[in-house]
């Protein structure tokens, strides 16, 4: 049933907004108004008819309105997307930019680099509704390139369904993550040695603990403090495993095996023989720093993006997926502030996907713990300054509060004071969602200044 604020019948300019029961099957198809004078951008969806489900992508356009004009309205192929989010009722969703020949089309939509893949994430387990974008803006901040954010109001066939965080979708590109193309030719030589992209992450299909030798390959090396014998599994994702030559599986795997191997043998810390060869250490660093920073539940084995470009080390990110993260967790000390985030496996031993042994081994290193150490001073008085990370908290909640978008969007789902999983604190306002997040980011601040120097 439509809630009653969104089911008025409009006449604007001649035009009527048409609301139906069901936002992503409408029973017509959908005239909506123009509502001008509004600090979100509108993202305005028809599916024509369709209903929107998890693949594949169904036709329908897009309208945004940004400042009471038309930004851009085109064609798009839109699906629903997301693993244990998809349990949700509010939906995130991938759309690619089409044609009228449904071919992808490269569009530069808020003046981001010109891409055709495009997520439209839905926070509702993170009350406060800004931890991704939060995180992603660190990363940039920082120096590493993470997917560009902004925050959306969202229609889909004339129903409002919400603030949304419209953002890029990791791919390999000049302007997301950029490393050579591998074409299926290069299998010699300096030809081989890049692209590659691989992931530390649930596999595709409805097992999601299911990992076979055609869309991945193992580390030689069990995780530390496994109670179940499970094991490390690369996930093939650029090339993907249907893609990818024979030639291109050995390299990437022995090149995997040959960093771990040097990890984790006595000469590891020398700098002819051990892991420095094989990697970015400043990238780990910094990976390791916005998962410590945030206390990301799922860090170093869920999302975790690996990449290798020709004649390159291995580097660490982008980072993605931090929706549980900074005290939205209530297992494994998800919520704590005073845990190692890459400590996870001695807290849930048991759990299907684990932390390979790589950082409790990197930090063995006294060159690697001086160089996080220096690291981690230069950022908390800049970037991890407690004041700069509120002040940017503030500016997205006065944009999201303007013009009643935050309220009309918990209207639509009303969580507040509701648990939702894995909630570790639940606010009966937003504003203790923000101020819970606030605090919970100064008592994690000070307790990883004590530790980090203590390393």
């Amino acid at each position: 049933m439509c809630r009653k604020k969104w089911c008025l019948v409009i006449l604007l300019s001649g035009l009527l907004l048409n609301c139906s029961d069901d936002p992503e099957n409408p029973a017509q198809e959908v005239e909506e108004e123009v509502i001008t004078e509004v600090a979100l951008p509108q993202f305005r969806i028809n599916t024509n008819g369709n209903t929107i489900v998890d693949e594949p992508k169904v036709d329908a356009q897009l309208t945004i309105i940004e400042d009471g004009n038309e930004a851009f309205n085109g064609r798009i192929g839109i699906e629903i997307r997301g693993s244990s989010s998809q349990f949700f009722p509010k939906k995130s969703y991938g759309f690619e930019t089409w044609d009228e020949n449904n071919e992808d089309i490269d569009v530069a939509l808020f003046g981001y680099p010109e891409e055709e893949d495009w997520i439209l994430y839905a926070p509702y387990s993170d009350k406060s509704l800004v931890r991704n974008h939060l995180i992603y803006d660190l990363s940039r901040d920082m120096g590493r390139y993470a997917s560009r954010t902004k925050f959306v109001d969202v229609f889909i066939n004339g129903e409002y369904n919400g603030i949304y965080v419209f953002m890029e979708k990791l791919k390999r590109d000049d302007n997301r993550i950029d490393i050579n193309k591998l074409k299926d030719d290069e299998i010699a030589g300096e030809d081989l040695t890049g692209g590659y992209i691989v992931k530390l992450d649930k596999a595709d299909g409805v097992d999601e603990s299911l990992y076979t030798d055609n869309n991945s390959f193992m580390s030689a090396f069990d995780p530390p403090n496994a109670g179940n014998q499970q094991q490390i599994h690369f996930l093939y994702d650029d090339p993907d495993w249907d893609e990818i030559t024979p030639e291109q599986r050995t390299y990437i795997a022995s090149y995997m095996n040959d960093f771990e191997s040097a990890l984790k043998s006595d000469d590891f810390t020398d700098p002819d023989l051990g892991y420095r060869n094989y990697i970015d250490t400043a990238s780990f660093i910094d990976f390791f720093l916005l998962n410590e920073l945030s206390n990301n539940v799922d860090g170093y084995r869920l999302s975790t993006w690996i990449v290798k470009d020709k004649n390159e080390k291995l580097q660490m990110g982008p980072i993605w997926d931090f929706n549980l993260a900074f005290g939205n967790a209530d297992y494994c000390s998800g919520g704590e502030t005073n845990v190692w985030a890459y400590r996870f496996n001695e807290r849930c031993p048991l759990d299907t996907w684990v932390v390979p042994f790589w950082w409790e081994r990197l930090l063995e290193d006294p060159a690697f713990v001086v160089a996080l150490q220096l690291r981690w001073a230069e950022l908390r008085a800049g970037t991890f300054a407690e004041q700069s990370i509120n002040d940017t908290i503030d500016a997205y909640v006065s944009g999201i509060q303007s013009n009643q978008s935050l309220q009309n969007n918990f209207e639509k789902w009303p969580v507040l004071g509701t648990y939702v999983w894995p909630n570790n604190f639940v606010g009966q306002t937003h504003n203790e969602e923000v101020s819970y997040l606030k605090e919970w980011i100064r008592d994690r601040l000070t307790w990883l200044d004590t530790e980090i120097s203590g390393l």
